[in-house]
């Protein structure tokens, strides 16, 4: 296996702050295991004026959720660190941010929009490690331009239901939207809320960091 577990490093168990299928399913994807943990937090209540400094922000709040409900001290004496991973995504059309669809009339909204158009989604990884405190979050953005998106293909999307959990409604990994997606600038992983680079990247850090401190 590649990135992490290739350098050598000392043992590690890993948390990860999402009840995301999409997010469960890249990170198995990358050979790791690992515990769930899911964050209680109003995502509403955060705002920030930028969306690469809320996306950031929402991951620390899910971060600070999931640590008020473990006991901290007992992951310090472990001899095995423990890193939790937090994450969150939005997609940003004609520079507005959009986050989960609060309805099937919002999410059939959305797809229209983005049919024969373009969206940008924007993501971010916080990876903390549970015995140094060490705690290190980046973000990364995706542009994605569509075909046109027939009116049939949008119905069965909606009644599927899956569109209404994810920011913006955004699916491409979707047997039914994918032929519809013209290019994708960046990666998959990424779209599907957890880039691969970045999550290693950050997993690496999160060890090496606090050594080097």
């Amino acid at each position: 296996m590649q990135g992490v577990m290739e350098a050598n490093l000392s043992s590690f168990k890993i948390i990860l702050g999402s009840s995301s299928e999409a997010r469960r399913k890249v990170l198995s994807e990358m050979g790791y295991e690992f515990t769930i943990m899911s964050a209680d937090i109003d995502e509403k209540a955060i705002r920030k004026e930028k969306p690469e400094e809320l996306v950031v922000a929402l991951a620390e709040a899910k971060a600070e959720a999931i640590l008020g409900r473990l006991s901290i001290d007992d992951f310090k004496k472990d001899a095995e660190p423990t890193l939790l991973i937090t994450s969150d995504q939005v997609v940003i059309y004609e520079g507005v941010v959009r986050e989960k669809p609060g309805s099937k009339e919002e999410a059939r909204q959305f797809i229209k929009d983005y049919s024969g158009g373009h969206a940008a989604t924007l993501g971010s990884v916080l990876v903390t490690n549970l015995k140094t405190g060490f705690r290190k979050g980046e973000w990364d953005r995706v542009e994605i331009y569509f075909h046109e998106i027939p009116d049939e293909v949008i119905d069965k999307l909606i009644e599927e239901g899956d569109v209404l959990y994810v920011a913006g409604g955004l699916l491409i990994e979707n047997p039914l939207i994918l032929p519809y997606v013209k290019e994708v600038v960046g990666t998959t992983d990424s779209v599907m809320g957890l880039p691969k680079a970045l999550t290693e990247k950050l997993l690496k850090e999160a060890i090496l960091g606090a050594m080097d401190n």
